[in-house]
């Protein structure tokens, strides 16, 4: 998003707490440290559950069901409602010095990705919402399925934004906007392989369903002469170079973490790569113009010899494909609605 507003002559900047650990281009890191040991891994994987849960129980007692069912993130215990305060704590001279070594009391507009403040009671929200600031929620993965809104971020928001359609059913007051990409970065690529090479590049086995994906590659592998490709904890520039090597990509199946696709799919459309997922049947309903291989973990096999036997298919799909990202998440398309967007929320001047 910082790119889209610099394209179009804002200034903008980037946040990010955490040292990113596929070495995306990041603007401005705080360098948090962030909890990645085993008890931090299964304190979330518990929460993770506690939510699937209570959506459960909930759409047997209420007229909702899981899909439309919004989580409230609260402190769940005595021993969380610390943590949080100890975590804001131990962020809090790192984050002040940033704010006034990089000028961010300056800017007018705050895009909060994933509807969170830099600190956990929303102080710093707080504050730029007195001074007249506008506040922007911007939830993209999965924040909304597995954690849900902080209620005080909510309030203060002027306007909330998702790339997930399914969000739309979860929240009252959100709006829907395409993932910016330039893809006139990415070169379509002309030539093939022999053996065709068939890449999954997951950046979380169990959201992307590798565990479904991997028997299905055994079985093709046994009729069809193709390379695979598990591409996994790679630098994103180097990823780049392995999937510009590549013919085929899949994207997921199982829908465990999302309702289709995201950045990873965008870039190997903009090569020119068929690229296969599975989607729920509201988005295939939804998506304009669809230019995704659709499979699900027992179609996925069926889907990859066509395109294996079908050179003239891949190479329609690839081109439809990345003249669909050129049409769709172009920084111009993507500006114009969001421009549309600050206007009737009153965050812009009509």
């Amino acid at each position: 998003m910082m790119m889209l507003h610099r394209r179009f002559g804002n200034e903008s900047r980037l946040v990010s707490l955490h040292k990113n650990t596929l070495t995306f281009p990041e603007y401005i890191c705080l360098n948090i440290p962030l909890p990645r040991n085993l008890f931090a891994a299964q304190w979330r994987k518990l929460k993770r559950e506690g939510v699937e849960a209570t959506a459960n129980k909930v759409s047997q007692r209420k007229s909702v069901t899981p899909d439309s069912y919004l989580p409230i993130h609260r402190p769940k215990n005595i021993f969380e409602r610390l943590y949080f305060k100890y975590d804001d704590w131990r962020r809090e001279p790192i984050i002040l010095q940033a704010i006034e070594q990089y000028g961010l009391e300056d800017f007018s507009i705050i895009h909060y990705d994933g509807g969170l403040d830099f600190f956990r009671d929303c102080r710093i929200a707080k504050r730029w919402k007195k001074e007249g600031k506008k506040i922007v929620c911007h939830y993209m993965g999965s924040d909304l399925r597995r954690r849900g809104i902080y209620p005080v971020m909510d309030e203060l928001t002027d306007l909330n934004l998702t790339n997930e359609s399914d969000y739309l059913l979860k929240h009252t007051n959100i709006n829907y906007i395409y993932i910016p990409f330039d893809a006139s970065e990415y070169k379509i690529i002309e030539r093939e392989n022999k053996p065709l090479r068939v890449i999954h590049s997951p950046s979380n086995r169990a959201m992307k369903g590798t565990e479904l994906i991997l028997p299905v590659i055994e079985r093709l592998k046994k009729i069809r002469d193709v390379e695979f490709i598990l591409a996994e904890k790679i630098p994103h520039t180097y990823l780049m170079k392995i999937k510009q090597s590549c013919d085929i990509a899949i994207e997921q199946v199982g829908n465990y973490g999302g309702t289709g696709y995201g950045r990873n799919s965008l870039e190997t459309l903009a090569m020119g790569i068929p690229t296969i997922t599975e989607m729920t049947q509201d988005y295939i309903s939804w998506l304009p113009e669809n230019p995704f291989v659709l499979a699900t973990a027992d179609t996925l096999l069926e889907r990859l010899v066509e395109l294996i036997d079908n050179p003239s298919q891949r190479r329609e799909l690839g081109l439809k494909g990345r003249a669909w990202v050129e049409k769709y998440h172009s920084f111009e398309s993507v500006h114009k609605r969001l421009m549309e967007l600050y206007k009737k929320y009153q965050l812009i001047a009509k």
